[in-house]
C-alpha cells in the first residue's frame, strides 16, 4: 500500500466521501449534511487519502472537554489495511490538543469489526440503545473512552 495520508476533509472531497457513506450506511449523509458540518467552529472530520484518491474518513462534534464521533467510513475494498485506526488515532490527537478529553459514539451492536477497533483503541461499552438505527432497526452500543485531565 502507498503512503496513507491524514488530513482535515475539504469541501472538494466530498463526492468521494458521499461515494463511500452511501456504500456503508443504510442512511447516509447526504452532500449537504457534510457541508454544514464542516463549516462549524466545533467539528473536525479528516479524510485518508492513498494514491490521490479518499480511502475513507471520519469527524467528531467537539463541546468542551467531549467529542462525539459520528462518522468513520472506509472505502470496502480497502477495509482490514487500518486505515479506520489510523484516521481515529489522529482524530484522538488533534481532539486532545484541542481539550476533548472523552469520546463518545454509537454503532451497531452486530458491527463486531468495529467495536473490536473501538476496544483496541480503549473504547469501553457504557450501555444499549435500544433501537437506535433504522433500516435494518438494530440497537446501538454507546461507548466512551476517557483520558486523564
Amino acid at each position: 500500500m502507498s503512503e496513507l495520508i491524514i488530513r482535515r476533509m475539504k469541501e472538494e472531497d466530498l463526492a468521494q466521501v458521499c461515494a463511500i457513506e452511501e456504500e456503508t450506511f443504510s442512511m447516509p449523509w447526504s452532500r449537504s449534511s457534510f457541508q454544514e458540518t464542516l463549516s462549524y467552529y466545533h467539528t473536525l472530520f479528516l479524510t485518508a487519502e492513498l494514491d490521490g484518491e479518499i480511502a475513507g474518513y471520519c469527524g467528531c462534534y467537539q463541546s468542551l472537554e467531549e467529542a462525539e464521533i459520528t462518522n468513520i467510513a472506509v472505502k470496502r475494498q480497502l477495509r482490514g489495511h487500518g486505515i479506520g485506526r489510523r484516521l481515529l488515532e489522529e482524530l484522538m490527537r488533534i481532539g486532545k490538543e484541542q481539550g476533548a478529553f472523552a469520546y463518545t459514539l454509537e454503532v451497531r451492536v452486530s458491527n463486531q469489526a468495529a467495536i473490536h477497533l473501538y476496544e483496541s483503541l480503549g473504547f469501553v461499552s457504557f450501555g444499549i440503545r435500544k433501537n437506535f438505527y433504522e433500516k435494518p432497526k438494530e440497537d446501538a452500543m454507546i461507548m466512551w473512552r476517557h483520558w486523564e485531565v
